[in-house]
């Protein structure tokens, strides 16, 4: 119960923490966690860090990609989910929610949430999921600007900086610009939607000693690749931005087909989550616990 009892929370701060967890060495293993019991579940799983996605956020919301989404409403997402697991947590943090100071912002919240990393990057607003057409992008030194003003801002999130320009200005494009956010201060680089295993190993190749973090989106531009094989290009760090989100919504789905088409949902019972393994899960007895321990009935004074 890392949340309530102060022996068990984490002595490092998450930024500290999912450092080190990238320079330990092979691939940091990071699946996305679109809430509180998702994070719970991925670190029962054996997970040592997770992911907060913008696309995950918004569609939990029932909103589209688009940037709606403001700091504070990320930040609940980011308290729930860094709470309930105890992990540092990944945040996608879009285009940074503005210029430099709303980036610096945007740094501070997400620190004070709970978050361990955050990464940024280089569209413009209104911004699209990586993996579509016709994104726009901003100047690059305007981008590098962001990445230093979070860099200033921070006191310990790791900074990640992304770009989306290997889509319209090719490799090179999209390598001198990661060669720029790293000058500017960014801990890694994140190159979104490459579509080659050729694609992944030659910007690798051309960044030499920058820690790399590939997405491994379903329905996306980028090849199903493993772990493993991200690891052998280059990469460090691997993330499932919605695979939870995308399973769940589809378990979901099919409840409320079966609920309206029968008026039962007993054909669901197999595939639910039981409530002794809910409970297990939470960690229930821990709480009873801890309060019967701490909580005792007050008799009034004798009169």
């Amino acid at each position: 119960m890392p949340y309530l009892v102060g022996a068990d929370a984490p002595t490092q701060p998450a930024g500290a923490r999912f450092r080190a967890l990238v320079e330990r060495g092979g691939i940091l293993r990071v699946p996305g966690a679109h809430n509180g019991m998702a994070g719970l579940q991925a670190r029962a799983a054996g997970f040592e860090a997770l992911y907060l996605s913008g696309a995950a956020m918004t569609a939990s919301m029932g909103l589209p990609d688009l940037g709606l989404i403001t700091v504070d409403e990320a930040c609940f997402f980011v308290r729930q989910v860094a709470r309930a697991s105890g992990l540092p947590v990944l945040v996608d943090g879009d285009t940074g929610y503005g210029e430099a100071l709303n980036v610096m912002h945007m740094v501070r919240a997400f620190e004070d949430a709970g978050a361990g990393a955050v990464h940024i990057e280089d569209q413009r607003l209104p911004k699209k999921c990586g993996h579509l057409n016709d994104k726009a992008l901003v100047d690059a030194h305007e981008m590098a600007a962001k990445v230093a003003a979070a860099v200033t801002a921070r006191r310990h999130l790791y900074v990640i900086a992304r770009t989306d320009a290997a889509a319209s200005e090719g490799l090179d494009g999209a390598v001198a610009r990661a060669r720029l956010y790293v000058e500017a201060g960014a801990d890694a680089i994140f190159p979104e939607a490459l579509t080659s295993a050729d694609m992944f190993r030659a910007f690798a190749e051309r960044l030499p000693g920058v820690p790399l973090l590939a997405n491994m989106t379903e329905f996306g531009r980028t090849p199903v690749f493993t772990a493993a094989e991200f690891e052998a290009m280059g990469y460090r760090m691997v993330i499932w931005p919605v695979s939870s989100l995308r399973v769940a919504n589809g378990a979901q789905a099919h409840l409320y087909e079966t609920l309206r088409r029968d008026g039962s949902t007993e054909a669901m019972r197999p595939e639910m989550q039981t409530r002794a393994e809910l409970y297990d899960l939470l960690d229930l007895a821990a709480f009873e616990a801890l309060d019967q321990s701490i909580v005792r009935t007050v008799l009034p004074a004798s009169q």
